[in-house]
């Protein structure tokens, strides 16, 4: 019987250990180490090849492979993000949150391909069974030519990628599929990056599109090793709120397009479905209240407006309470000590609450004045023009600075009938603009009593 040795592998960093500890000493994760068996008989083991010269060619003498177009996935927000589409021979990598809606977007993707193409859908999580009669909630009628398999094998799964039947497939998940030859459980760092390998290699050889479910840490990263994520062609991270609201999916990594584009999707009975006028629908239900500002942001290359609210109350603690639902509440802490230090609001014994409506996140420097405004308002129970939209960023001066893209937010605002945006000076003065430099003289002129 061939002996085997045990390592213990890190599921974050991929680095080993002979023995299990609480903390990985490469990168600092707790509880990560998994126990993980080593083939360590000799004669498992495969001489290393000499190798053979490899033959190069000049840059211009270079043929460029013969690959048929792009195939379309039915969302042309969703094909925007790929950079125009699937890539035949391409691998992509999907992740989000449980529940986000990964498997229904997948499955919509896979019955709009079938159409025109032959397609294979596994599912290492569910029965082939269980993925019809979620594809029959989806779809009135299911197409002949989109074929259902539940397997945890990546060798069987590269195998039928191999054979260049189909022209799509989806593995759902990665963190389901293992190797035979090799002994760690699913879902540790040897499986997930050797049979990420064999799959990818399928697909290249047979140019078959691939798309790969992944899931997420805690923190909302993507799980596994980060070589998973180097390998693919193009990395998706599916966000928003998993109850309701919108859902987007944006590239973190394309190397067939731009990384600036985002798709916003609905969840609906029947599935997932574009937002076509997502600014619209984020505002109609906006009531005229304190507290309560319009911002417009830029989500990769789109212009977005969503109301930002703000609920400023008197603290019954010695320590006031600083929450925010969709916005970082570090930036949150320190946009309120500039509040206190550059203009007269006293906000040290106030209880602070910050909500972005419709379930966003915002990461965008330029929302620093819109929640800027709208906990001015709140404190001091005065208004913001319902026919105004706010962006700037905010220094710690109590400076207005300028932000990219100021010309697609204001024609986004424009659409939607607003008749002037709360800016900072911009380098084309426009007469929609009301161009400011200082947080103190913002508030001074902005904020009315209704």
């Amino acid at each position: 019987m061939p002996k085997k040795a045990h390592i213990f592998s890190c599921q974050q960093c991929g680095a080993t250990s002979s023995k299990w500890t609480g903390r990985c000493e490469s990168c600092g994760e707790w509880n990560s180490l998994v126990e993980e068996a080593v083939q360590t008989d000799k004669k498992a083991v495969v001489d290393r090849s000499k190798g053979t010269r490899l033959s190069a060619q000049t840059i211009d003498k270079v043929a460029i492979d013969a690959i048929s177009g792009r195939i379309s996935t039915g969302f042309e927000q969703l094909d925007a993000v790929l950079g125009g589409g699937l890539m035949p021979g391409g691998v992509s990598l999907l992740a989000g949150q449980p529940g986000m809606g990964k498997s229904t977007i997948l499955l919509q993707v896979a019955l709009q391909v079938a159409q025109q193409k032959p397609v294979l859908y596994v599912s290492g999580e569910e029965s082939s069974g269980q993925v019809k009669l979620r594809a029959q909630r989806i779809a009135s009628q299911l197409p002949p030519s989109l074929s259902l398999a539940s397997s945890t094998s990546a060798d069987d799964i590269a195998t039928s990628i191999l054979a260049g039947e189909y022209s799509f497939v989806v593995v759902d998940s990665m963190q389901t599929v293992a190797m035979a030859e090799i002994a760690s459980a699913p879902g540790t760092v040897s499986q997930i990056t050797n049979s990420a390998n064999i799959i990818i290699r399928a697909a290249k050889s047979s140019n078959t599109s691939v798309v790969l479910v992944g899931h997420v840490t805690k923190e909302g990263s993507i799980a596994g090793p980060k070589v998973l994520e180097h390998l693919v062609d193009v990395v998706l991270s599916f966000e928003g709120d998993r109850y309701g609201g919108f859902k987007l999916i944006r590239a973190a990594k394309n190397r067939y397009g731009s990384t600036g584009e985002v798709a916003i999707l609905e969840m609906h009975g029947e599935g997932l479905k574009e937002a076509e006028n997502a600014s619209a629908s984020l505002l109609s239900e906006r009531g005229a209240s304190d507290g309560s500002v319009v911002f417009a942001t830029m989500e990769g290359n789109r212009p977005l407006l969503v109301e930002i609210q703000a609920l400023v109350n008197s603290s019954h603690f010695g320590y006031p309470k600083r929450t925010a639902s969709g916005f970082d509440i570090n930036r949150l802490t320190l946009l309120v000590a500039v509040l206190e230090k550059r203009t007269k609001l006293k906000l040290s014994d106030k209880d602070i609450f910050i909500n972005v409506v419709g379930g966003l996140k915002l990461t965008d420097p330029a929302s620093d004045l819109a929640i800027c405004m709208a906990i001015a308002s709140a404190a001091s129970e005065m208004q913001v023009s319902d026919d105004a939209v706010v962006f700037g960023e905010v220094g710690l001066g109590g400076e207005v600075r300028r932000v990219v893209r100021a010309d697609a937010r204001i024609r986004e605002a424009q659409k939607l009938g607003f008749r002037r945006a709360i800016a900072p000076k911009q380098s084309e003065r426009t007469s929609f603009i009301e161009p400011v430099s200082n947080l103190r003289d913002v508030l001074n002129t902005y904020l009315s009593k209704k």
